[in-house]
């Protein structure tokens, strides 16, 4: 162990090469992580591996020439001979749980140079993750590191090799000739041909539309394609390749709801744990057994609920789930830690969470002015917190459709708690601020409104106070016209009240105006803005840019799980009747409300010092 750590950490003392006339003997240090080791249900795979070995297929390297091309093969780097790695089958230690260190003996011609890369093919039936090789006394340079973290597939799965390059950057016109091809040829494999369904072993890093939420075979779970459209524009997704949907050839056929096996590249998916197994028997588990249990106790409104007091259940005692013989069958079926402690059986109460700090010492604290704006502040969504620049606010809607959106809030109502100044005065002072979703939500009101949702298009003042904390000044909801769109909204503004009716209503405007902001964060700030803008940057930097290329190296970790979440999303989340039409106001209506909010993203504002000039902060 102590000699493979410091073999990692680049100062093992490996052996000195042994060399014959013009020929070396470089001595590799390579660690994998087997796949029977990572998924304890495959060990009938582990012993076909075996046997593999057994009858001489194995794993074979191959180093490749970063000085030296090799006319005879397109001017790709001169070949070294096969190397093989030996004895699969023994126990090997790793620095991690699961890892394997196997030292492999390369046969090279000093003629040929130094090593840029590596070509790699596993004979065996099982797949394994490669993490790294490192060569050492290599001649002419020395030690040579190869970073890999990637799956590697049976060699029949491929219809190319597989190709490592050395931890070296190159832009493309500073490759060395013998690696250039390579690298070409690299890049066309990451984008494939474009046809076909793509499988767990494909290494191709395409572009989709969004044809994959809805379902046009059921109406009811009918949606638009997202992407590829005036009307709809959206980021691209990874594609997937699946079939056609029976009605509509231009809609993708989607998975099962509770199959997470959705294409992504390999390497772009979670860590080794069957994490979709997982979920699927605890999703399907939960559904089957919990739900129905989970709405027989809140009565009549199943998709709400009754009362305060339903809610700090949450905080206070849980909900006790009734004596259940499917219960009891679940909780000795699941194995996991994670669903044990959701269905306890030390006499805890199920959804149980902590009590939050703010009501921990008055259960009604959040109804105040202070708490409302501070949460807001404070909170998941407080990037479009924006300057009040002009009064009253005004709409950037097109007037010709819309009519007269322009905000209906006047001095009259918010001078009085200005701290003495006037609006001009705060403006100048820059004290007066706005958390504005009237224009996102406005256009889709009529929409949203006939379903069972029922909500409105907020504007919200804020004020800075001298002792620099917030406070609202008024909130506007606005409907359209009943007339039609056309003739503008309809709107009312509320001002603080702490008591009698108007109270009441005060805390229910500032509830709907929390709402409105809590639907823009998980479908536009979170969603929208974080997750879908990505994809298509982590398909473009897999398909333009090398794993030799220095920007490569840089965005490579930023962009880490982004496919496999996205995917995920678009199977249980985002999809048509998934958990955010469920849980986020728009309902239905969710996914193509986004992609009209998406016509506005423009890809110069999303830094500084943009975004801070779009909020009137500087």
């Amino acid at each position: 162990m102590h000699d493979l750590l410091k073999c990692l950490l680049g100062i093992c003392q490996a052996k000195a090469p042994i060399e014959t006339s013009s020929t070396t003997m470089i001595e590799g240090w390579l660690v994998l992580k087997k796949k029977n080791v990572l998924d304890f249900n495959d060990f009938h795979l582990s012993f076909l591996d075996n046997l593999d070995e057994f009858l001489g297929k194995r794993v074979s390297l191959q180093l490749v020439s970063a000085t030296h091309a090799d006319p005879e093969r397109g001017l790709k780097g001169k070949l070294g001979k096969a190397a093989y790695l030996e004895e699969w089958s023994k126990k090997h230690d790793g620095l991690a749980v699961g890892e394997a260190q196997f030292i492999v003996n390369f046969e090279w011609d000093e003629s040929f140079g130094i090593p840029g890369g590596f070509i790699i093919r596993n004979e065996h039936h099982a797949e394994f993750y490669l993490k790294a090789l490192t060569l050492h006394h290599v001649p002419g340079k020395g030690r040579v590191h190869f970073v890999c973290n990637s799956w590697v597939y049976p060699a029949k799965k491929y219809n190319s090799d597989r190709v490592f390059f050395s931890n070296e950057s190159y832009l493309p016109s500073e490759t060395p000739l013998a690696l250039k091809k390579l690298r070409e040829e690299e890049l066309l494999n990451l984008r494939g041909n474009g046809v076909g369904e793509l499988k767990e072993w494909d290494r191709v890093y395409d572009y989709a539309y969004y044809n994959d939420l809805g379902n046009p075979d059921d109406p009811d779970l009918a949606r638009p394609i997202l992407g590829g459209s005036k009307e709809f524009p959206y980021p691209r997704r990874g594609r997937t390749g699946r079939p056609p949907t029976k009605t509509d050839p231009k809609f993708e056929r989607r998975l099962p709801l509770l199959s997470l096996d959705i294409y992504v590249p390999r390497d772009e998916r979670f860590g080794h744990l069957k994490m979709s197994d997982f979920l699927a028997y605890a999703l399907k588990s939960i559904n089957q057994f919990l739900l129905p249990e989970i709405k027989a106790l809140f009565g009549k409104t199943p998709d709400e609920f009754d009362s305060f007091e339903d809610v700090m259940k949450m905080y206070g005692g849980g909900i006790k789930l009734p004596e259940n013989e499917a219960l009891d069958t679940l909780k000795g079926l699941i194995p996991f830690e994670m669903i044990k402690e959701l269905l306890r059986t030390d006499g805890e109460r199920f959804l149980k969470f902590p009590l939050p700090q703010v009501i921990q010492e008055d259960m009604m604290a959040w109804r105040s002015d202070e708490e409302f704006a501070r949460e807001m502040l404070a909170g998941v969504n407080p990037v479009v917190i924006r300057s009040l620049k002009e009064f009253p606010p005004k709409s950037k809607l097109d007037g010709s459709k819309y009519g007269n959106q322009d905000s209906s809030i006047r001095a009259h109502h918010i001078e009085s708690n200005l701290q003495g100044l006037t609006v001009d005065e705060a403006l100048k002072k820059n004290k007066l601020f706005i958390l504005d979703h009237h224009d996102t939500f406005m256009p889709y009101l009529n929409r949203i409104n006939s379903t069972t949702t029922k909500t409105y298009a907020s504007r919200t003042l804020l004020f800075l106070q001298n002792e620099g904390t917030l406070i609202p000044l008024a909130i506007e909801l606005s409907l359209p016209h009943p007339d039609g769109e056309i003739h503008g909204a309809i709107s009312k503004v509320f001002t603080p009240c702490d008591s009698g009716v108007e109270a009441s209503v005060w805390l229910l405007a500032k509830a709907h105006a929390a709402v409105n902001d809590s639907g823009f964060h998980q479908l536009i700030s979170h969603w929208l803005n974080t997750h879908a803008v990505i994809e298509p940057f982590v398909i473009a930097s897999n398909r333009q840019l090398s794993v030799l290329h220095p920007i490569h190296k840089l965005l490579h970790p930023h962009f880490r799980d982004t496919m496999n979440i996205n995917a995920l999303a678009r199977q249980t989340l985002i999809n048509a009747g998934g958990i955010l039409e469920m849980t986020v106001f728009p309902g239905k209506y969710a996914m193509e409300m986004s992609a009209v909010v998406y016509k506005n993203w423009d890809l110069t504002r999303q830094g500084l010092p943009a975004d801070l000039l779009d909020s009137c902060y500087i």
